[in-house]
């Protein structure tokens, strides 16, 4: 007969016990199940409402709200075309057999703050950073620029499309500049065929056009050109492109289509194709980032599900589905160039890369608000690959500075923050460097190019 184990043991056993069955739920069970649980509807209706950005309205919003209502264990998902173009809503019917509806209206990234100003908006998509003057318009509703406020949700970038055609394979932002703004007229005049040059552009309401007025336009000193076409949907746009041997736009990366995407260089920088690892790094001179804003304190429970579904190993795999960039960590082989510093040479021989760069608030030593997730998703990686011990080498960049040793200095500085953060979670680095002003992916003669600069990567061995 067993001898029954003393009271102390039989607790011990009892936890262990637990513990195992708990640990074999969490690991047999799928994900879906740890989703938050939210109110059966007691009625059909609209239970959540987003405006905001095309480029994220047309399908990825779609294809979100469809995942999420499909880990909630709704059936009979419907996405359909609202009365309006660029509306859609999305529907599934509950256990109760109600309806739950979510609409979606992709006019353009300003609308979804305005939407957020009127109460007409629960969430707002936006292919920009709100600016601070809907930012103080809405401060009623929380520090929109928080953390809780601004959810970072993928990577995009604009990509410079030109029909299949023409024989231009790279531009400057210099270029592009003086192309959209009309002051470049001719094909001739860039190296390709003579014709006169079309424009095509998205409307005033497009973040996207609100991004390439500023990383593009505005930085040197132009506006569009009033000859400009003008599209409100992306598909429209770019499929003129790829009808017109003559024609040039911009585009969000998953609207190519069938035109032809064209390298870019910014500055000193290599001329880079729109790739996925350069647009993931945000190294690429025109990738982007996209932005669900949501009020911090929001009572409405679809609006605060929909963004933990987004940020969750799920919803960035539907972001990559979609044709834009995951901010899911990997670790990538760097080709070695002749023309990298020799310690950076090491590393592209040695060592990945890992397709995250830290980046910093404007004028502050502390880390974005993707950069704070991104800490959780490199914790992540290094747990899952055993590379929390002398695996972890951080590298840092600047812009330039009068005297090249505070560029170095400031570019380990940036380095070491990231250290700090790492080391609270258990990571005992390998080395920290910095490089200064070397290898800048963007312009230094703008505020936006030299804080694309001043960023921190991370290799592993």
């Amino acid at each position: 007969m067993p001898r029954a184990l003393p009271a102390d043991d039989q607790e011990t056993w009892s936890r262990t016990l637990t513990f195992l069955i708990l640990g074999f739920i969490c690991y047999a069970l799928p994900w879906s199940v740890f989703a938050d649980a939210l109110p059966t509807p007691t009625s059909s209706g609209t239970v959540l409402h987003i405006q905001g950005s095309n480029t994220i309205g047309a399908r990825l919003g779609p294809a979100l709200i469809k995942g999420m209502l499909e880990e909630q264990g709704l059936s009979d998902i419907r996405i359909e075309a609202g009365a309006v173009e660029n509306e859609q809503q999305i529907s599934g019917r509950a256990s109760n057999g109600r309806r739950v509806v979510v609409t979606i209206a992709a006019h353009g990234s300003g609308t979804g703050f305005t939407g957020l100003r009127d109460g007409s908006a629960d969430l707002a998509a936006s292919s920009r950073p709100i600016k601070d003057a809907e930012a103080s318009a809405l401060a009623s509703l929380g520090d929109l620029k928080s953390a809780g406020g601004e959810q970072i949700i993928a990577i995009d970038g604009l990509a410079i499309i030109l029909h299949p055609s023409n024989p231009i394979v790279a531009l400057r932002i210099d270029q592009l500049a003086q192309i959209f703004s009309g002051e470049v007229t001719d094909w001739s005049q860039l190296g390709g065929n003579s014709g006169r040059i079309r424009l095509y552009a998205r409307d005033d309401n497009s973040g996207t056009y609100d991004t390439f007025k500023e990383l593009v336009l505005s930085a040197h000193g132009k506006a569009l050109a009033p000859s400009a076409q003008r599209f409100e949907s992306s598909e429209k746009l770019s499929d003129g492109v790829s009808q017109d041997p003559q024609g040039i736009g911009f585009i969000g990366l998953p609207y190519i289509r069938q035109a032809k995407a064209v390298s870019i260089a910014a500055g000193d920088s290599l001329a880079m194709a729109p790739l996925p690892t350069l647009v993931a790094t945000e190294d690429y001179p025109l990738s982007r980032r996209l932005f669900i804003y949501i009020q911090p304190q929001s009572s409405n429970a679809w609006a605060r599900e929909l963004v933990r579904f987004t940020h969750s190993p799920r919803g960035q795999a539907i972001v990559g589905q979609n044709g834009f960039i995951a901010q899911t960590v990997q670790a990538v082989n760097v080709a070695p160039n002749n023309a990298m510093p020799p310690a950076y040479l090491k590393l592209a021989n040695e060592a990945q890369r890992l397709t995250v760069n830290f980046r910093f608030q404007e004028g502050s030593a502390s880390l974005d608000n993707k950069a704070q997730r991104d800490l959780e998703r490199v914790m992540s990686y290094l747990q899952s690959q055993d590379k929390l011990q002398n695996k972890v080498v951080l590298v840092g960049f600047g812009d330039p500075k009068g005297d090249p040793g505070r560029a170095e200095l400031l570019s380990k500085l940036r380095a070491m923050a990231v250290r700090r953060e790492l080391a609270k979670q258990g990571v005992l680095l390998r080395e920290v460097v910095g490089f200064g002003d070397e290898l800048p992916v963007a312009a230094n003669d703008g505020d936006d190019g030299r804080i694309k600069n001043r960023r921190v990567e991370v290799w592993v061995y």
